[in-house]
């Protein structure tokens, strides 16, 4: 799939249908191989001569000096190769090269090569060169999934790009103790729809024998009470130590106030790279953070290689839920959980990856006995009198276990004890993963409740493991409100089923359906991402009343359905219409009709005479949608300028008018405007526009423009002050999409 913000076209980066976007430069020559993952293209470039090859991009890609551009490529070969950035002059002169530090061995399997640089000055166009040093003629390396653009970075990070990748130097860290600091390019796979992976890694080495770590240089703001996570891909020696990261908080004036450690539990021995996380909430005084990364009980020269290093707020694994990442995961240990009755103990999993459903941990409760232990978490805010519901994920993997009840306990402002409710008994035949949840309101009296797991092993030394734990308010499932002054409708969805697939259709009176525009287009069997989903559907007509169903269906194509409350949008002015870019709604704009259009249909036509007839013959092609020339007024500037920014795109757009106006909802193509002065006052604010419309069919693939998960913080994190922004975005809006000058 084409990698977004990439300058190569489709057909560059995927070498798909041909390899029509590459030329040769150096010691090589060019065919199309087949076996990629981004399509199944790849470029194959075989060496004329032992030595050093190289090929380059067809075109060359318009650039800005002093600003920071990274590439990065999948390849496959028996050589190590490296890839670069060729700055060129507007002429095509070669100003310089920025090439990655070269990997330190090769392989076969797709693996990932990068390399970030600015621009230098004189430096107006980039090209992307592929290098590799071959032993022989006749060499084979191949390549796919190209990119060249603006540096790709996790989106929240509170760490730069620099600090996230490594990509452009070590600068982002330092040495804490008995460490030294390097980049290196060792061989890592990663799925070729991993953007934030690069190539080069950062290499923390062992100075003695000893303890051994690293720390980010980098110090982002935080908010005393939220909730934070942090998390590495690491990669720690074969030979025994132990690796961590650790998540740490500073005081104003830099004091370290709390450290939280995640120890890596890898398979032994380790040869892979694994993601390891760590979470903390920010304590009272904390006003920065930054993450660490070490060894302990190192030798001399052991080496510690990190990549794609992020902090950010913690995510929630069930919209709405009050228990903290590490009581939910598992990802650092078994947090506040605990045995309160039974011969059960608690441990994390190990190793890694040997079982999870959430990351790369669960909980793991094991009885020596056949018999029943209760195990509770800790202790959660809730509100009395409203719905809770407990929920986990549970997985029985040694011996047998007969039953799990989920259920919750209740306390107090205190700390007093006000009971447990009955709960729900769940049986656990087999191995697979079972979801446990139950619903219970919480009493009179309730602030806190901690979740509570009895289970019952039928075998001695059975191992039952827990993970993906939320305790949330029950809220409606689905939905609806409507915003007539902004002319749309909120639809919210709760409780969807991740990586599930979704179809939203709005239902009118008549009981038509019309499907319902999100972010990738019409929502028509999109996979399901998050388990809130909150759609604004700036289509709705106004004045009818319509309703939603919605349609999910699971990986065998099962389908549940549900159904929202009917809403109905009014527009009170019924001299007003509204204009709208489905794929840009914060461009939508109300204006006042000044006069209807008087509509034309046109149709193509030939007519022939024929001799000796009365009447011709006219042969005549389908009658085409409607044509006329909509007037209104803009009452302000501000009115002005948003209609001129919504008709700039030349985009489809939709018109909307009041009911009983003789007008249905219509798309429509502006042609050549007219906009006149109503007045001669120069001061006069109104003006009169003449819009020349053609009626279009429904945008189908257009998807809601939006910042895709992009933040104030994602903002922060790049620019030092407001005034860093004037230089790189032209509007506001630009600032939101992140469309850079």
């Amino acid at each position: 799939m084409p990698i977004p913000g990439n300058l190569l076209s489709a057909t560059t980066e995927m070498v798909d249908p041909n390899i029509s976007g590459w030329a040769a430069k150096l010691n090589c020559t060019l065919s199309k191989g087949t076996g990629g993952r981004n399509g199944d293209g790849c470029l194959v470039v075989k060496s004329v001569a032992a030595g050093e090859m190289q090929a380059r991009t067809v075109s060359s890609y318009p650039v800005t000096a002093g600003t920071l551009y990274y590439a990065f490529a999948d390849a496959s070969g028996v050589a190590s190769e490296r890839i670069g950035i060729r700055w060129l002059t507007g002429a095509g002169t070669e100003v310089s090269i920025s090439w990655s530090v070269s990997t330190t061995g090769s392989s076969t399997a797709w693996h990932r090569v990068s390399v970030a640089a600015v621009a230098p000055a004189g430096a107006a166009q980039a090209q992307v060169l592929l290098g590799s040093t071959e032993a022989a003629p006749a060499a084979n390396h191949f390549w796919e999934n190209v990119y060249l653009g603006l540096p790709i970075r996790t989106l929240g990070n509170l760490l730069p790009f620099n600090t996230e990748s490594t990509e452009l130097d070590t600068s982002g860290w330092a040495a804490a103790a008995n460490a030294t600091v390097s980049r290196q390019v060792p061989v890592f796979s990663w799925s070729a729809t991993n953007w934030t992976a690069g190539g080069h890694t950062l290499c923390m080495t062992a100075a003695a024998a000893g303890n051994a770590s690293i720390q980010a240089v980098d110090r982002p703001a935080v908010t005393p009470g939220q909730e934070y996570l942090a998390y590495a891909y690491v990669q720690p020696p074969t030979v025994a130590s132990t690796a961590w990261i650790e998540l740490r908080f500073f005081d104003s004036v830099g004091n370290q106030v709390q450290a939280t450690r995640a120890v890596l539990a890898p398979p032994t021995p380790a040869t892979g790279i694994y993601r390891q996380r760590v979470s903390a909430t920010a304590p009272a005084g904390a006003a920065t953070c930054t993450l660490a990364a070490g060894l302990d009980g190192a030798s001399a020269g052991q080496v510690l290689r990190l990549e794609t290093v992020v902090i950010t707020a913690a995510p929630v694994i069930q919209s709405g839920s009050v228990v903290p990442y590490a009581d939910a995961s598992f990802e650092q240990g078994i947090a506040a959980w605990s045995t309160v009755s039974g011969v059960a103990t608690l441990a994390r999993t190990s190793p890694w990856g040997d079982s999870g459903f959430d990351g790369n941990y669960a909980l793991a409760i094991s009885s020596a006995t056949a018999t029943e232990s209760t195990i509770q978490s800790g202790k959660y805010p809730v509100t009395e009198g409203l719905n809770w519901r407990a929920q986990a994920l549970a997985h029985p993997d040694e011996g047998t276990w007969s039953t799990a009840t989920i259920r919750v306990r209740w306390y107090d402002a205190e700390d007093a004890d006000l009971g447990a409710s009955t709960g729900t008994a769940f049986l656990l035949p087999g191995s697979s993963w079972y979801i446990l949840q139950s619903d219970q309101i919480a009493p009179a009296g309730a602030t806190q409740a901690a979740i509570e797991i009895v289970a019952t092993a039928s075998t001695t030394n059975a191992v039952l493991h827990i993970d993906r734990v939320a305790l949330w308010e029950v809220l409606p499932l689905t939905s609806v409100v409507a915003d007539s002054e902004r002319g749309y409708i909120t639809l919210t969805l709760r409780e969807l089923t991740i990586d599930n697939t979704i179809t939203i259709y709005r239902v009118g009176p008549d009981g038509s359906r019309t499907l319902v525009r999100g972010e990738s287009g019409l929502i028509d069997r999109q996979t399901i991402t998050s388990d809130l989903l909150i759609i604004e559907d700036h289509e709705a007509p106004m004045g009818v009343p319509v309703s939603y169903r919605i349609e999910e269906y699971d990986s065998n194509g099962n389908r549940s359905t549900r159904t929202s409350d009917t809403v109905t949008l009014t527009l009170a002015d019924l001299n007003e219409a509204w204009l709208k870019d489905p794929g840009n709604p914060q461009r939508n704009l109300k204006v006042l009709v000044q006069k209807a259009p008087n509509w034309q249909r046109p149709v193509e036509q030939s007519a022939f005479v024929v001799r000796g007839r009365r009447n011709k013959v006219v042969l005549s092609g389908r009658r085409q949608g409607l044509e006329g020339e909509l007037e209104i007024w803009t009452r302000s500037d501000e009115e002005r300028a948003a209609l001129h920014l919504l008709l700039d795109s030349g985009n489809t757009l939709l018109w909307q008018a009041a009911p009983g106006m003789g007008v249905d909802d219509m798309y429509v193509s502006v042609g050549q405007v007219t906009e006149s002065r109503i007045t001669q006052l120069a001061q006069e604010v109104w003006r009169a526009w003449q819009l020349p419309l053609v009626e279009q069919d429904m945008p189908v693939t257009t998807g809601i423009n939006g910042s895709g998960g992009r933040t104030w913080q994602d903002v922060l994190t790049e620019f030092a002050a407001a005034g860093d922004l004037l230089d790189v975005y032209d509007t506001a809006e630009d600032l939101l999409l992140d469309r850079r000058g």
